[in-house]
């Protein structure tokens, strides 16, 4: 099994690359259902309207996910009308899925906490308000701090704390990532544009098909037989 993470983002586009991700977060989403692949959102950044995302970044595990992503990896392009200009001349619209460093839970050292008691607020009674139960924990490396006062016991608020602790630095590690990768995507945009992975069409998002069907072949075949024999 391997995990990888992955970034859909409209880099710094319009609003209407940010209605482009969300819709290619359906489709990529739901074919990452159909291959069997394991997925968690990380971090998702919405749009300024409903029904956009700025940026999403995703966990995949799975036993082959090179083949997989080598089939999205890069530009996408979207073809169609502007869904909140109406009278925008642009039709094509371009985001970006790229790979990410591999995320990791990152290990905190006890000696790298520093630890504040203080007194819980709100709700909790006598016993919580005049004793120091709340605790806050403070990442010396990074300032990172969070504060918990779920409970009357000072040694299970420093639990949670720890918890909470690692969840915000692994966080900011994503965030982090998400932000470079977005940079580097903006910068690269213009030489990627000419040469999209996928392209889809409309507002209906029907994938554009580059092969003929076999019906157009069978019709061109057919014609060129009727031309073949009229010179006849």
């Amino acid at each position: 099994m391997e995990t990888k993470t992955i970034q859909i983002s409209a880099g710094r586009g319009p609003l209407e690359c940010c209605w482009v991700v969300a819709q290619v977060l359906k489709f990529f989403l739901e074919e990452v259902k159909n291959n069997q692949i394991e997925y968690t959102i990380l971090n998702k950044q919405n749009g300024m309207e409903n029904g956009t995302v700025q940026s999403v970044t995703l966990s995949l595990t799975s036993h082959s996910l090179d083949l997989f992503l080598s089939q999205w990896i890069g530009t996408i392009q979207w073809i169609g009308k502007s869904q909140f200009r109406k009278y925008h001349k642009r039709k094509n619209w371009f985001i970006g899925i790229y790979e990410l460093q591999q995320v990791r839970s990152q290990k905190i050292a006890m000696q790298d906490i520093y630890y504040q008691t203080m007194r819980s607020q709100g709700k909790g009674g006598q016993h919580a308000n005049k004793v120091n139960t709340a605790v806050r924990a403070i990442h010396k490396p990074t300032g990172l701090a969070v504060v918990s006062m779920d409970s009357r016991s000072q040694t299970q608020n420093k639990k949670l704390a720890t918890e909470r602790l690692i969840v915000k630095l692994k966080d900011q590690q994503i965030n982090e990532l998400a932000k470079q990768a977005t940079e580097d995507w903006t910068q690269h945009l213009n030489i990627e544009r000419g040469n999209p992975v996928k392209t889809f069409n409309g507002t209906d998002f029907k994938k554009q098909l580059k092969k003929k069907t076999f019906k157009s072949k069978r019709n061109e075949l057919k014609k060129q037989l009727n031309n073949s024999i009229k010179n006849l």
